[in-house]
């Protein structure tokens, strides 16, 4: 078992940044891929990001390659989600997960055994 607890979320004006943290308990951190979805009003959940186990692979959403870097740092049990150039459209509800069964940055959400509470991240025009 795992707790993910997300942090960093707010409000931004087009064009600003984010960074999202979010700190894992337990030791067996370095042992979960970790994801970065989001939620917005009315929409299903939908994969952001992802990290392999030592970081050593990543995979972003189409609509946030170029401006969005995760990452991950596996000695504080912590994940992290850099957002650049953030649009409107980013407007959601953000949420870190921990898959303890794969070895890639899995899209679905099926995938993922544990989810954090989520944090709000507004992105005004």
């Amino acid at each position: 078992q795992v707790q993910l607890v997300e942090s960093g979320g707010g409000f931004v004006q087009a064009g600003g940044s984010l960074r999202l943290s979010c700190a894992a308990s337990g030791r067996t951190f370095s042992r979960y891929v970790m994801g970065w979805f989001r939620q917005a009003p009315g929409k299903e959940r939908e994969f952001v990001s992802a990290i392999t186990q030592s970081g050593r692979s990543t995979y972003y959403a189409d609509s946030v390659k170029g401006r969005f870097t995760i990452s991950r740092d596996n000695a504080k049990n912590t994940v992290y989600l850099q957002m650049n150039s953030l649009k409107p459209e980013d407007t959601a509800v953000y949420y870190c997960a921990a898959d303890a069964s794969t070895y890639y940055g899995g899209r679905s959400p099926g995938l993922y055994d544990f989810w954090g509470q989520g944090t709000q991240v507004t992105v005004s025009s």
